[in-house]
């Protein structure tokens, strides 16, 4: 019986008509940018991009009429001769126009050159000199130092200016009022054509240039969507307050519109007073930004009064955070803080911690997301035979991680594709990403070395301490020997000897810094992280 039974499902399987063999039976449908503003337009054409315009004054466009804008931007630069692959950078700000010129760029095949305003002319220059950008993007405030840098960058041909005043030849609003959009195609191109270029931060070194992908930033879109990542909503009012011209604003303009959510705008406005204000009126939910940036609306609140009741979630990066500013960010907003870690070289998240976890921690930078991979190795590059609560030096590698730098013909990567950050980092039996500090941060003294970091979030702890930075100084004994540098909170009065005592069996005895060091105003970097570079070059060598 099974004989026979086999029989006949060989003879039926004989008659069956066979299938040609093809490639695949799916749709090539290219990730590209544009798409997500496509979407939004579509399917949540009245949610809005909101932008501060000062004095507590917004402005506010659906996502239909956003893209219809955009549409007639696109048209406007192929007017002026630009087609793909032309760099168009912008100097601006967080507004709704920058948007607008985003996907303007982005959607025609054209790369975005975003440069940012705190940087020095000479290195705007350098920067532009080097993309070779066609057009430059200014907002209105920053027009005399755009124009300044127009007459030195030898590839620039012209200058069109955004924000304030829709007036004069050289505002793009001008050019728009004119185009209907009418015949712009845009996403005709491989998903691997690149849409953005954004220089590193040189907090560490000398800048350089990470050129993102469609395919790249539109699967870094989706890792923000992850409900252990952003989780971003149709019902979520999103605050940016991290720029866009850092790292694609941490890919929120893409974010935002492919879930319908508010896109909440701060212009050039990050004080705490305006903050605190924006959050309220708009009922923002999720704010994104450095630990800086918190700790100033925090600072403002407690001088002035007021809640944020609407704001429940906080998601901060940039570097790693002080347990005791993250307590007092979550005690004082009535918030839930979710860590992160990442590059501009990784498009730039690489690590967040969900916003459900009762082990976390200001020290845990959280897991990787789908399209991120860690490996922890020695100084050599070697991976370490033990990967969990280990130390080392820190690699990543996925989808959305730079594979060369901009303008390089050597690879950035190894062999294998695994891109060496910088970073002194552990992975905890969780799974969590600890970073411990920066190879370049280091501190050789007698032979031995000292990591800053570890002092660092001791000293952040005491509730005097607003911001604290550890360098090396130059010691003919020594060879270097740490410093500490404090912002002292508002009114606050504590010693140097009371400073140093919290170290005292926490870290080893020679660790403990020769000297403290108090600032009014602690130096920043361009991106709002403390700035080392500068801090060595008032105080290293004192």
């Amino acid at each position: 019986m099974e004989l026979e039974l086999r029989r006949h499902l060989a003879a039926a399987a004989a008659r069956r008509p066979r299938l040609p063999m093809i490639d695949g039976d799916m749709q090539d449908y290219a990730l590209t940018l544009d798409k997500f503003l496509d979407h939004a337009a579509r399917w949540s054409p009245d949610g809005q991009v909101v932008t501060a315009v000062g004095e507590g004054r917004v402005e506010r466009i659906g996502y239909a009429a956003l893209r219809d804008r955009s549409r007639r931007v696109s048209a406007a630069l192929a007017g002026l001769g630009i087609g793909k692959g032309d760099r168009v950078a912008t100097l601006a700000w967080n507004s709704q126009a920058h948007v607008e010129a985003w996907y303007a760029v982005m959607g025609m095949g054209a790369v975005c050159h975003t440069l940012n305003p705190r940087l020095t002319e000479a290195q705007l220059v350098a920067m532009l000199t080097q993309s070779e950008a066609r057009l430059l993007i200014a907002s209105a405030d920053l027009e005399p130092v755009a124009r300044r840098i127009v007459s030195r960058a030898p590839r620039l041909e012209r200058l069109l200016v955004i924000d304030g005043a829709g007036q004069g030849a050289d505002h793009l609003e001008s050019l728009i009022e004119v185009e209907t959009g009418e015949g712009v195609v845009w996403g005709d191109f491989p998903e691997t054509q690149p849409s953005g270029l954004c220089f590193t931060s040189g907090t560490t070194g000398a800048p350089k240039g990470v050129s993102y992908t469609h395919r790249s930033s539109y699967l870094h879109t989706l890792r923000l969507l992850q409900a252990d990542v952003m989780g971003i909503t149709a019902a979520d009012r999103v605050l940016a307050a991290v720029p866009m011209f850092h790292a694609n604003a941490w890919g929120l303009p893409f974010a935002a519109p492919a879930a319908g959510a508010r896109l909440v705008l701060p212009g050039r406005w990050l004080d705490g007073a305006s903050l605190a204000r924006l959050i309220n009126d708009e009922g923002v939910t999720l704010a994104v930004g450095i630990a800086t940036v918190w700790l100033g609306l925090v600072e403002h609140l407690d001088a002035h009064g007021g809640e944020t009741p609407t704001l429940q979630r906080v998601i901060v990066g940039g570097a790693p955070m002080a347990p005791a500013l993250m307590e007092r960010i979550e005690q004082r907003l009535g918030v839930t803080v979710q860590t992160s870690w990442g590059m501009t070289e990784l498009s730039p998240l690489g690590t967040c911690a969900p916003p459900v976890d009762p082990n976390r921690s200001a020290q845990l930078s959280g897991r990787p997301a789908i399209g991120v991979d860690l490996l922890i190795t020695d100084a050599e590059g070697r991976a370490l035979p033990e990967q969990r609560e280990a130390e080392g030096h820190l690699h990543v590698r996925g989808g959305a991680v730079i594979d060369r730098y901009f303008g390089q013909s050597e690879k950035a990567t190894s062999d294998d594709g695994w891109f060496p950050t910088g970073d002194l980092a552990r992975i905890d039996r969780a799974g969590n990403l600890v970073i411990t500090g920066r190879a370049k941060d280091l501190i050789k003294s007698g032979g031995e070395w000292i990591n800053p970091a570890e002092i660092e979030a001791v000293i952040n702890e005491h509730p005097s301490v607003s911001l604290a930075a550890v360098i090396g100084r130059t010691d003919s004994k020594w060879g270097e020997r740490p410093v500490l540098v404090i912002q002292p909170r508002e009114a606050a009065d504590v010693s140097d000897t009371e400073l140093l005592e919290t170290l005292r069996g926490r870290v080893a005895p020679w660790w403990i810094p020769d000297t403290v060091i108090r600032v009014d105003q602690m130096a920043l970097a361009a991106t709002g992280k403390i700035d080392k570079m500068r801090l060595r070059v008032d105080y290293g060598d004192c």
